[in-house]
This record gives structure tokens, sequence and C-alpha cells, in this order.
């Protein structure tokens, strides 16, 4: 059997996280690939340094409104797991 560790034990998502990728609960491995999901079809990464992300206005009102670094933008999401 599988050790249990943090990436897939299930977490509860904010309203804001929730209106971008989803209803919870899910694990973290599963977040940060909706996260992306949503950022790749809506084309949020800038297209001269693609480490950083333009949020829309869904992803704004998780990761805040101004341009962010990809490595950032993990720390801001997980503002939004409980």
């Amino acid at each position: 059997m599988a050790k249990n560790n943090a990436l897939q034990k299930p977490v509860t998502l904010s309203p804001q996280l929730e209106a971008v990728i989803g209803k919870g609960p899910m694990t973290r491995a599963q977040v940060t690939s909706k996260v992306w999901e949503h950022i790749k079809k809506n084309g949020l990464q800038d297209s001269t340094d693609k480490r950083m992300i333009n949020p829309d206005a869904a992803l704004g009102a998780v990761i805040g409104t101004g341009q962010i670094s990809m490595f950032k933008m993990t720390a801001a999401v997980s503002k939004h797991l409980s």
C-alpha cells in the first residue's frame, strides 16, 4: 500500500478557488493540475516569459490581480486550501 502524503490528501477549497477549478474536495496535485488547465485554456502565461502568469478576473480573486511568477502562484493558491 502506498504511503499517504500531503499531495494525495483531499483538501477543501475556498469558494474563490472553486469558481476557477470546480467543486472540491480534491488533492493538492489535482488542484495544481486544474489551475494549470485554467491558465493554458485562457492563455494566461506571459508571451515573452512563460514563467509569469497574467491572471484573469477569476484567477485574480485567488492569487491577486497583478502578474505573478508561477513559483509564487503555488503559495498564493495554498492560502485557499484547508
